[in-house]
């Protein structure tokens, strides 16, 4: 079913101006609460990285402990597909905008609540239970809101220019990384090692109260997406029963698994360039005291990142989704045999250069994805298929990258001897997400005003 622009939307077009502003707008919205709920998602795998362990874990020696904390880490991503099911059958019988404002909500309570969090010193073993609660919550927020996000901005915008307005949702995941990273920078700049385990680490979660309530306002603002509120006035002139998650397995089990496949490279290396860097340089290349140093390589990187994400954005609606989709999982594949090779160095100079290239080369696949999954679905289950294709493949990739990471690493005696392991790993993932790129269709400019359900 397509329909034209002006009647579809139930207004007529009155010039380039207007429409721009809205779209601006909305693309706004979307940005800053993508960034803040990314910024607590981010800010967990964070301190996992660098204080969890010990806090929570105490009585296990440095490795395990760290693993263990990743453990906690990886499980938020498992509630993601749930809430991914959840937010996305009621984003695609309700609409995205509620359901991007509930969960902001639930993951700036979420993120709060850790912040204020006894340790294992003062409660024992009910201090990693309640932080495991807490992680709980936001990967099920966390599930809910990209498919939300991104939507938005890739239905109210227009078809030729989807892959640059779709894309700010995903350069909000880097704000909010960079956001994440830079209050812990500043943190390790200004405060002993002893205060930072202390309380320190405490304000970054307790700061998310502030950034939660801006995203909440501005996401309260904008106006519900014009192709889902007509696609539900179609559904509701059928009078049948609409579930999404039974109709998106029924007419788009390709896309499902197309849309996994192509997500296990781009995940997967980008926990590996910022997560397991920081668990690398801290612990098996012997620069444990420096912590800043990652930090302010981590600060550099995500903010070439962000900055790289809407330019591959607009390249990819002149070229195509596919192939840059395919030079950056090739990328990240070569790239992982130097990676932490530059990481051990010590050098500043080389761990920024690797962080760096490893985020460019990342952007290249997570900037077009937002517009290729949302091209992939049809209207009345877009929320519900992108969601669950996204969300499932984190289960795979994301959550066990770092425990994978960690275990193909070995013992920290050992130092950088099994890097070549975890650059096979990186490999392989990297080839499924090549196969899975050959067998998607190229999308570029194809309307979204369609609906194999409905049709």
């Amino acid at each position: 079913m397509t329909t034209d622009t002006s009647t579809a939307t139930g207004r007529e077009p009155t010039g380039a101006e207007p429409e721009r502003t809205s779209i601006v707008k909305v693309v706004f919205a979307s940005l800053v609460g993508t960034a803040v709920e990314w910024y607590d998602f981010f800010l967990y795998g964070s301190a996992a990285a660098l204080v969890f362990g010990t806090l929570f874990f105490p009585e296990s020696e440095p490795a395990t402990a760290t693993l263990l904390a990743f453990g906690t880490y990886a499980l938020g991503f498992v509630a993601r597909p749930l809430g991914g099911i959840v937010f996305g059958h009621y984003g695609d019988k309700v609409g995205r905008k509620k359901m991007l404002v509930f969960s902001l909500f639930l993951m700036g309570l979420a993120t709060f609540a850790i912040g204020l969090l006894p340790t294992y010193a003062s409660i024992g073993v009910a201090a990693p239970l309640l932080l495991l609660t807490c992680r709980l919550l936001q990967g099920f927020a966390v599930g809910g809101e990209w498919g939300g996000a991104v939507l938005m901005a890739a239905e109210h915008g227009d078809d030729s220019k989807r892959g640059f307005w779709s894309s700010w949702p995903q350069a909000g995941v880097a704000l909010g990384n960079l956001f994440a990273t830079g209050v812990l920078w500043v943190l390790a700049a200004v405060q002993s090692d002893a205060a930072f385990e202390s309380w320190g680490w405490r304000i970054p979660f307790l700061l998310s109260a502030v950034l939660v309530g801006v995203g909440l306002w501005v996401r309260l603002s904008i106006e519900e997406s014009p192709v889902f509120a007509e696609a539900k006035a179609e559904l509701e002139t059928k009078q049948t029963a609409h579930l999404p998650l039974v109709e998106v397995f029924r007419k788009y089990p390709k896309e499902v698994f197309v849309a996994m496949g192509m997500r296990m490279a781009e995940n997967i290396s980008y926990y590996l360039f910022t997560i397991i860097s920081i668990s690398f340089l801290t612990i098996y290349a012997g620069t444990a005291a420096d912590k800043s140093l990652i930090l302010k390589a981590l600060l550099i990187g995500s903010v070439v990142h962000f900055v790289t994400i809407p330019l591959i954005g607009a390249l990819s609606d002149r070229v195509g989704r596919r192939p840059l989709y395919l030079a950056g999982a090739v990328g990240v594949a070569a790239w992982s045999w130097v990676f932490f090779d530059l990481i051990a160095s010590r050098s500043e100079g080389k761990i920024i250069l690797a962080i760096v290239v490893g985020l460019v080369l990342h952007a290249l696949m997570y900037s077009p994805q937002a517009a290729f999954f949302s091209e992939l679905f049809g209207t009345s289950v877009r929320y519900t298929g992108a969601s669950v294709g996204y969300q499932l493949a984190s289960i795979f990739a994301g959550a066990l990258a770092p425990i994978i990471a960690i275990e193909l690493l070995g013992d920290a005696s050992a130092g950088v001897s099994n890097v070549p392991k975890v650059a096979i790993y990186m490999t392989v993932a990297s080839v499924i997400t090549v196969v899975a790129v050959l067998f998607a269709h190229e999308t570029k400019a194809s309307s979204l005003r369609h609906d194999r359900v409905l049709d």
